[in-house]
């Protein structure tokens, strides 16, 4: 027998099937205008009644900042006049008004700073907490969310009031500190200071609980890959959740700068009704040039400024969340 013969022949493998043609995708199924339109059918309603509540408002805002109109004109005993651009140019000419939008500017970044700082260290703090504990301060935050600001303000009054203030008292027990009788509104930084705790006690509530909501959307699987990879606690924070929750974050600063700057009762009432110059905001400015000097023309263009004001922020939150849907 030859080597030929005890050789095995190699067998060529066999050849593989052919992958099956992709099936026929599904047509999409085109708009008809009866399907367009329902969207904005069932936003309707919304849109007439917010039509309602703010068009016209904003429209005699407008009207007014462009005419003289004063006492006189509101009891009718003289028509409005146009005077074009006189109220803008008279308050952009004031040096009082720029000093209010500087204080303006300065409490808001401050509430915002702060209410952000704390609700994230409270929403951090309840996802380590026991769920029985979790539910009791979710109820406690709840609860202080929904009290009224009057009555809030007038809880702050007495906790700092000059005779009966509890924590003059407190603090007067600590050694070497004697705040008996202090008053915490003698002037302006300290008393904005309690005004901006007021603001932030309010606030703070609603940043908890939609950071919160938004923690539980942080995958546990990218934060114990970050801790193998030998990251802390502020690493997992800073790589991991703040890049998770900045869409949250965007929102919450955006809608909190928009109300701090808005801020109207919680500072008129804290002063009686009757704001000290270095107390006042642009939103109590407005209201003293056309509820107390009777210009509702230049009070009106305080507030239309304002509004351009809060606009500008509303535009920068809509181009920081394009940017990040960009991304995603």
């Amino acid at each position: 027998m030859s080597a030929a013969d005890t050789t095995t022949t190699a067998k060529a493998p066999p050849p593989r099937p052919a992958p099956p043609p992709p099936a026929p995708g599904r047509p999409r199924a085109r708009r008809t205008p009866a399907t367009a339109g329902a969207p904005w059918l069932l936003l309707a309603p919304c849109l007439l009644v917010l039509l309602l509540v703010m068009g016209y408002p904003l429209v005699r805002l407008v009207t007014l900042s462009f005419q003289k109109f004063g006492q006189s004109q509101l009891w009718g005993f003289q028509p409005a006049e146009s005077v074009g651009f006189d109220n803008f140019a008279g308050v952009l000419g004031d040096g009082e008004f720029w000093t209010v939008v500087l204080r303006t500017i300065v409490f808001a970044a401050g509430c915002v700073i702060l209410t952000m700082v704390i609700g994230m260290l409270i929403a951090l703090l309840l996802q380590r907490v026991s769920g029985w504990v979790r539910t009791l301060v979710h109820v406690a935050l709840v609860a202080s969310w929904g009290m009224p600001v009057i009555v809030a303000t007038t809880v702050f009054k007495w906790l700092f009031d000059t005779d009966y203030g509890v924590l003059n008292a407190l603090l007067s027990e600590l050694p070497g500190v004697d705040l008996v009788g202090h008053n915490w509104f003698a002037d302006g930084p300290q008393g904005l200071a309690v005004i901006m705790l007021l603001v932030v006690w309010g606030a703070v509530p609603f940043v908890v609980i939609t950071l919160g909501a938004g923690l539980t959307q942080v995958p546990r699987e990218l934060e114990e890959a970050a801790r193998l990879d030998g990251a802390g606690s502020w690493g997992v924070l800073r790589y991991v959740t703040l890049p998770v929750l900045k869409p949250v974050l965007v929102m919450l600063t955006t809608l909190s700068v928009i109300w701090d700057m808005g801020v109207f009762p919680q500072v008129f009432v804290m002063r009686g009704g009757h704001p000290e110059p270095e107390f006042q905001i642009l939103t109590t400015y407005s209201y003293d040039r056309a509820f107390v000097v009777n210009d509702y023309g230049q009070g009106s263009a305080i507030a239309l400024i304002t509004v351009l004001l809060l606009l500008g922020v509303v535009a920068v939150y809509m181009r920081q969340m394009l940017k990040i849907g960009d991304v995603e």
